[in-house]
């Protein structure tokens, strides 16, 4: 029969756990108690040369020297924001987030699938500098906001354009349980979760809402950072919500052009703002154009006909809209 697990069978709980540094005297000073029973017992001689009181009370100190280490190991420490998701025999027991000593069972194993690390340590060898990474491993469970912060990605945009995007991710666990159990490992499933989320709502946005046409809503990567940030929230914690992750902000932190058509787009871009200061030199000359022959006409400077305001116009928008200055030229006599 196939064993499926239900990920919504599996809810954190609180472990029950006693006072640790009760324990921890209580235990000393049994151990302290034994040593000098030991002593005394072993001492201890009857007429006969047999042992005194008893020979049960001999073997019970020295049972309790040589195994009430055990006792200690059910001593565990919780740091503020640190969690340790306890298991007996491979049932889950409870989870431990308060601060402080606590004891519970010695038997009990702490599990964090995610806890590997590796750190560099420096050796100094014949005089030179080497690094040397050594694995490590914490069985406790980070309760702090993480910060995940994933190599560039290239992706299509909705217009098929190549772009280069990263992505930072602010999360955190909420549920215990379900991070150590529901997968396999919650820090390189969310990393995987974020490249998929962000690869599928890159591609429902244009890279630049500047080419899009006027009736269409301008919606881009680079125009409407926080809308796209919001989306990508929402959809990476749909898909972490089975690993007891929340998500707390996703934000594009590196956005461009893919190299093979970075020179093409800015020449695109150029173009498209060059077209539009263009208009916009355009109207503004227009507008100059009839102003001047409005006060022309009020004033009653002179009279032009057609032909002549024409030719005003002419000249007034080559002056205006030229991307050099106008060399004028001096009529000296008649306009006709």
């Amino acid at each position: 029969m196939k064993n499926t697990l239900n990920t919504s069978q599996i809810e954190e709980k609180e472990q029950k756990a006693s006072n640790g540094l009760t324990a921890i005297i209580v235990t000393t000073a049994i151990y302290i108690a034994a040593s000098i029973g030991t002593v005394l017992f072993g001492n201890s001689y009857d007429e006969t040369g047999e042992i005194f009181p008893t020979l049960f009370l001999l073997i019970l100190c020295i049972a309790w020297l040589c195994l009430g280490w055990i006792v200690y190991l059910g001593v565990k420490i919780v740091r503020p924001n640190e969690a340790l998701v306890l298991t007996l025999f491979g049932q889950y027991t409870g989870t431990l987030k308060k601060a402080g000593i606590f004891f519970v069972n010695p038997f009990s194993v702490s599990i964090n699938p995610a806890g590997w690390a590796s750190t560099s340590v420096t050796v100094n060898e014949n005089g030179k500098p080497e690094e040397k990474y050594v694995m490590t491993h914490s069985v406790k469970i980070s309760l702090k906001a993480m910060t995940l912060d994933n190599k560039i990605q290239k992706i299509n945009d909705r217009d098929g354009n190549p772009v280069e995007v990263r992505i930072v991710v602010v999360w955190r666990i909420v549920n215990t349980a379900k991070a150590v159990f529901c997968v396999d490992n919650y820090a390189e499933y969310i990393s995987i979760q974020a490249d998929s989320t962000l690869r599928d709502v890159a591609g429902q946005y244009p890279y630049d809402g500047s080419f899009l046409s006027a009736d269409e809503e301008i919606r881009s990567l680079r125009g409407s950072s926080a809308e796209v940030a919001a989306h990508l929230r929402d959809e990476l914690q749909k898909r972490v919500e089975n690993a007891g992750i929340e998500i707390i902000e996703a934000r594009i932190t590196h956005l461009a052009y893919a190299p093979e058509i970075a020179a093409a787009m800015l020449q695109r871009q150029q173009a498209a703002a060059i077209i539009e200061a263009r208009q916009k030199i355009v109207d503004g000359a227009v507008g100059m154009v009839e102003m001047a022959l409005e006060r022309i006409t009020e004033n009653h400077v002179c009279d032009l006909d057609d032909e002549r305001k024409a030719q005003m116009v002419s000249n007034l928008l080559v002056v205006l809209c030229g991307n050099k200055d106008a060399q004028p030229i001096v009529n000296s006599g008649s306009i006709y």
